[in-house]
């Protein structure tokens, strides 16, 4: 657990990155409000991709990927809420994060770190139960021993 933590941490640290660049980069044409709620989707599809495919890699899971993305959305609306709570509070008491976004964005990040792995794990990266037996499932099955009935002749 420690080690998922680890690389969902740091794909976290990306996605602070991807998030922090997209302010920045929309901020002139969208606003600063607008700039940041884009971005949270920007890094939120990043972060999932990636955690798809190195932080949970080895869980199975029959989802379809659009299905699953969906699902680390919802799952993670609570880590959204506190992330962007944090944000906009501190744009709102403190003029120094409106001058400079990336503090705020760094708070946010971490107030929302620990519920988005807790929730990714038990909801969105869980394995998954397959329709049809796989081919390891179905070479395990040990045939039933034959019954023999008792005969006339055994007396």
């Amino acid at each position: 657990m420690v080690i998922r933590l680890f690389k969902f941490g740091s794909i976290g640290c990306l996605g602070f990155i991807w998030d922090s660049a997209t302010v920045y980069g929309l901020r002139p044409f969208t606003g600063l409000t607008a700039a940041t709620l884009i971005a949270y989707f920007v890094a939120a599809t990043l972060n999932w991709l990636l955690n798809r495919l190195w932080t949970f890699r080895e869980v199975e899971s029959f989802d379809h990927p659009l299905r699953q993305w969906a699902r680390f959305l919802v799952a993670n609306s609570l880590g959204f809420l506190l992330n962007r709570s944090t944000v906009y509070t501190l744009f709102y008491f403190f003029p120094l994060c409106r001058d400079y976004p990336v503090i705020a964005l760094a708070a946010g990040s971490l107030a929302g770190l620990i519920a988005n792995f807790n929730l990714s794990e038990k909801i969105v990266f869980r394995k998954t139960i397959s329709s049809a037996p796989s081919p390891d499932q179905t070479s395990n099955v040990q045939p039933e021993p034959e019954k023999t009935s008792p005969t006339k002749d055994a007396a």
